[in-house]
């Protein structure tokens, strides 16, 4: 069977529209994006894309190679791809790009899809988050049940741990794609980005694009550290793109009020004299109810204030290990509000099992070394793992 039988096999029509595995996919009802600037600045830079054309064939090898997937185009014969790896301050990215050749074949016959199985993921066993940025043209993606369709200067989180399926029938389309780690995701956010969700013209997107894209500009020798403040504010752009609307997760009145304590707490971590009397008094209710609504989740108001100190302190030591700065533990004690450091390496023993020395150092072993460490120049993929954002 060839490879256009396959593909119109595959997604079928149901009033003009492309179906991918029973998922209704509108192609033609994209709206025009109102970032043009973006894909006019990328058309300028497309000849310095910087690997030379893909036939279909190759296209295809490279793509199984990388991504596991199956791919499938309506017109092999005019088909040519493009891809160049990028490294965006220690993280792994890409710049892709697919096109016909011909500009009068109708757009509806220049069909490009990747279908990623269940199979693909136990093979490859890949545990990372793909951030894919649409440059130019649009496409679509259907991953947890959900299907995202993006146009130029639109975002989305694709899961590479779960099957997906991508779709275009432009005659043209270009991507950017970042690599993010599940465990450094979950260590900078707090939180599990979930596959199949897009931004639409979103600032933060923006903003995460320009980063990405002037990656390589070669502006002059980078500095170590320069790369790790940005890698942390990657992070925090995707964290403000992608933060769940219910996060952090409450669900009864008095969590609203337990949550709101909390945010006290952290907003006066610094204060050593900061404790249970102050905090009733910022939260405006009694010393007993503070009591009360922590005895409820198994604690008590001083050990909730010991534990987002010492939270804090976990993010400041990790912080401190992946900026290589050499600034001593105590400043981190006495920023977290304890009064001396003795005190504070006690209880951060008790909390976390090992001394604030050699907290990054184990943090980063469980995390199966997946953040990049400023001064070695490594990330946790070698560069032939990068994955491109298939259509």
């Amino acid at each position: 069977m060839s490879a256009q039988t396959r593909l119109a096999s595959g997604r079928g029509r149901r009033g003009g529209k492309p179906i991918v595995r029973g998922t209704e996919i509108s192609v033609s009802g994209f709206t025009t994006p109102s970032a043009g600037e973006v894909e006019r600045t990328m058309r300028q830079s497309e000849g310095g894309l910087g690997t030379s054309q893909l036939h279909f064939e190759a296209w295809r090898a490279l793509l199984r190679s990388h991504c596991g997937g199956e791919v499938d185009v309506t017109e092999p014969d005019s088909f040519r791809g493009w891809m160049r790896p990028l490294g965006v301050s220690g993280l792994p990215a890409a710049a892709v790009k697919i096109q016909w050749g011909d500009a009068s074949v109708d757009p509806g016959c220049n069909a490009h899809r990747l279908e990623r199985t269940h199979r693909d993921v136990r093979r490859d066993g890949v545990d990372h988050h793909l951030i894919v940025y649409q440059v130019a043209g649009q496409s679509a993606s259907a991953q947890n049940d959900q299907t995202v369709q993006l146009a130029a200067g639109d975002i989305a989180i694709v899961d590479k741990a779960r099957s997906v399926t991508y779709f275009t029938d432009c005659a043209s389309a270009q991507w950017l794609a970042l690599q993010l780690p599940r465990q450094s995701v979950l260590s900078h956010l707090g939180f599990e980005l979930q596959g199949g969700l897009a931004r639409q013209g979103a600032r933060a997107g923006r903003l995460l694009f320009d980063l990405v894209r002037d990656a390589d500009k070669g502006d002059g020798p980078a500095s170590l550290v320069a790369d790790s403040y940005l890698q942390l504010a990657i992070y925090d752009l995707v964290g403000a793109l992608f933060v769940p609307a219910d996060w952090p997760p409450v669900s009864r009145p008095t969590d609203k009020l337990f949550a709101r304590i909390g945010g006290i707490v952290k907003e006066h971590l610094a204060d050593p004299d900061f404790g249970p009397v102050e905090v009733a008094a910022a939260t405006g209710i009694s010393l007993r109810y503070v009591q009360k609504l922590c005895t409820a989740r198994g604690t008590t108001c001083s050990e909730l204030i010991y534990s987002l100190r010492l939270d804090h302190a976990a993010h400041l030591v990790r912080r401190r290990a992946l900026l290589g700065a050499s600034h001593p533990l105590s400043d981190i004690a006495y920023a977290c509000g304890f009064r001396d450091y003795a005190h504070f390496a006690r209880k951060f023993r008790q909390r976390f099992g090992c001394a604030p020395g050699t907290h990054a150092a184990r943090h980063d072993r469980r995390a199966g070394n997946a953040i990049v460490h400023t001064g070695t120049g490594e990330s946790a993929s070698p560069a032939h793992d990068i994955q491109p954002p298939a259509t």
